[in-house]
């Protein structure tokens, strides 16, 4: 019991959230938050918001709350910009936030979210588990009806123990002190399958690194697997969780659902190469870059 008192739950069920929202719980105290992306031809996620969300809910454009001067993907924003940016969503530092998204899976940008917010020093955030996918399937209200929170203050304070850089990744393939997790595809990580939507990067992983599919960790149904799968497929891949340990993919983002299954298996200290293969592959010399690709120089 002493793991739960010590962390904040990672994950909510829709059962509660529904409970919540019948309640009219949701204020300043709670927030709920549309987190969803997709790749631009395929869906649009603020138009799939406006036409039916979560009562409540605000739409968190993860497209605008980034570094928009960064040549990498999806890089955080600074602390200014995600303050400003959360504030006006009507979230302060004693809001829990409640963080979901529409995709087919039940979860894929949820955990990005659910890390900017704890590496931005806010602890109170949680997954919704299922997804909105499990919250349409089981019934519950939608509506179209905009969500105008009353702006608040927040107060961003970058917590460097859960965000590595690309100098501390070339560090670490010296010291070896942090066990590395590439979260994406065994194909990508390999090199034998190109990365989508992208001309100039090749597929492969930083020496080291292990693999473990992010998608793995959800059921079929779109929830997060127990504990005790978790425990069991980091067993599997060695990966010792009282070890330190940072999670990779592309761009930052599903590297996120392994920290996410590591803190539901009581380890909150992962860390997060937020450039991940998309600034390693730019940066490193290719003597640091592991690949099968064909397609091109590996």
């Amino acid at each position: 019991m002493v793991q739960q008192q010590v962390l904040y739950r990672a994950l909510v069920s829709t059962k509660w959230l529904a409970e919540s929202v019948r309640a009219r719980k949701l204020g300043p105290g709670l927030r709920v938050l549309d987190v969803s992306w997709y790749p631009p031809r395929q869906r649009n996620a603020l138009q799939e918001y406006q036409q039916r969300h979560i009562p409540g809910a605000s739409f968190f454009n993860i497209e605008e709350c980034r570094d928009q001067q960064s040549p990498y993907e999806m890089m955080l924003p600074s602390e200014a910009d995600f303050a400003s940016y959360v504030g006006r969503l009507g979230i302060s530092n004693s809001t829990h936030v409640v963080v979901y998204d529409g995709d087919d899976l039940g979860s894929f940008y949820g955990p990005r979210a659910w890390w900017m917010f704890r590496v931005f020093g806010h602890r109170t955030v949680s997954v919704l588990n299922g997804g909105f996918r499990n919250w349409l399937q089981e019934g519950h209200p939608v509506t179209s009806e905009p969500t105008n929170p009353e702006p608040a203050v927040f107060k961003a304070t970058l917590d460097m123990s859960l965000l590595k850089t690309y100098e501390q990744m070339v560090e670490n393939l010296e010291s070896k002190r942090f066990q590395m997790v590439d979260s994406r595809s065994r194909g990508r990580y390999l090199g034998t399958e190109a990365e989508p939507d992208s001309k100039d990067l090749e597929p492969g992983h930083i020496p080291g690194s292990l693999n473990m599919p992010f998608t793995e960790f959800l059921t079929a149904e779109g929830f997060e697997k127990s504990p005790e799968e978790i425990r069991a497929m980091f067993k599997e891949k060695k990966v010792d969780l009282s070890k330190p340990l940072i999670a990779t993919c592309r761009k930052g983002v599903t590297a996120c659902h392994i920290a996410l299954a590591a803190y539901i298996c009581g380890k909150p200290d992962v860390a997060v190469y937020d450039g991940s293969w998309s600034e390693w592959f730019r940066r490193a010399p290719p003597k640091l870059r592991v690949s099968q690709w064909k397609g091109g120089k590996a």
